[in-house]
């Protein structure tokens, strides 16, 4: 049997395979940002990922970049997170949610008028974003004075402790792909002159703020984080090589006594660079297989023969396949998914994807 159906202790969660349910935005929540029923019936279907990294949940109003995605800093919100973890928990599994503040990537337009904010007043160039109105860039966000820092690290810590009360399992921190997190430790979107900017060490103070924060609100076998060292997207750039390494050494090197539930990377796994900080971070590894927008069952066995992580985190196949990991196993056929249903809309393409116990019954 393939490595992949080996069970794996990630933070405090005794997993029964080595893949989980990648972060998927879906852009299908309720009214003020709440989770609904719908939401609930989706997760709770792909429960038998073991793990479940949720889309991403901004942790305040200004932390909203893009339409119909979920928050966790109301009443209402918390509430409907409730629903998705008592489905998932009803299946067998285990949910984190994803906290992504966006920063600059973002349009005013989707979080009610509110500004954006950034390291620096630096606009994501070439960035659009879907809105009611149809496509607009990015706008121009306004810089942090250091002073705010300190009430936004507080508002990570209070969406994982929302997160905690909604009965979910845990949080993953997004510190990766050109959001707030990741502008703070890109030098192209951090150009401060303060404490945080400058430097490797000054860049990735924030980061390690946060993550120490929220680690001490919920505890740290409940965190994880994401990051992409160089991936290049959303114009947050990380073009030199030796800078690039110096960051995220610095950084991981900070993580590491927190002890936290699992270090996620998305990058070739078997790069000097991710194995490096691999080595440094000494917990848990999750990784991407790479680049590439498909996963095979080959492609995750693959990288955990070779020992290139813990576990191997896996998306659009578990946005068609419900059931992935049934399917994976008797090496049954798979559903396609439908791109055109990834974002926005209700029930097709959602929960409408045919399980195999549903399709071989017809």
């Amino acid at each position: 049997m393939s490595l992949a159906f080996t069970p794996v202790t990630i933070g405090e969660w005794q997993l029964p395979q080595r893949f989980v349910m990648a972060p998927l935005t879906r852009s299908r929540v309720g009214a003020g940002g709440a989770p609904t029923a719908l939401n609930a019936t989706y997760y709770g279907q792909r429960a038998s990922a073991g793990l479940i990294i949720s889309e991403g949940v901004q942790p305040s109003a200004v932390g909203q970049g893009y339409l119909w995605t979920p928050g966790l800093h109301t009443p209402e919100q918390v509430a409907g997170w409730r629903l998705i973890a008592d489905a998932v928990h009803a299946g067998g599994g285990r949910i984190v949610a994803q906290l992504m503040h966006v920063g600059r990537v973002g349009h005013a337009d989707n979080r009610g008028g509110l500004e954006g904010v950034a390291p620096s007043a630096i606009a994501a160039r070439g960035v659009e974003i879907v809105t009611a109105a149809g496509k607009q860039s990015a706008g121009m966000p306004r810089a942090l004075e250091s002073d705010e820092i300190p009430s936004l690290v507080g508002e990570f810590a209070r969406a994982a402790e929302n997160a905690v009360a909604a009965g979910l399992d845990g949080v993953e921190l997004h510190a990766a792909n050109g959001y707030l997190l990741h502008q703070f430790l890109a030098p192209s979107s951090n150009q401060r002159t303060d404490a945080y900017g400058g430097s490797p060490a000054a860049r990735a103070r924030f980061v390690i703020e946060v993550a120490s924060a929220v680690a001490s609100a919920i505890g740290a076998q409940r965190v994880g984080i994401r990051i992409s060292p160089a991936h290049n997207v959303h114009d947050a750039l990380e073009l030199d090589p030796a800078d690039t390494a110096a960051t995220y050494a610095v950084l991981v090197d900070a993580l590491a006594p927190l002890g936290l539930a699992y270090l996620s990377i998305l990058g070739d796994p078997a790069s000097g660079l991710v194995q490096d900080l691999r080595r440094r971070f000494g917990g848990s590894l999750i990784v991407n297989s790479g680049f590439r927008s498909r996963t095979s069952l080959d492609d995750v066995t693959a990288i955990l023969e070779r020992g290139l992580g813990d576990a191997v985190a896996v998306g659009r196949e578990f946005i068609a396949n419900p059931d992935l990991v049934e399917r994976w196993r008797l090496g049954a056929e798979l559903n396609e998914p439908d791109p055109t249903t990834f974002y926005g809309g209700g029930a097709e393409g959602y929960i409408d994807y045919p399980s195999l116990e549903s399709a071989t019954s017809r």
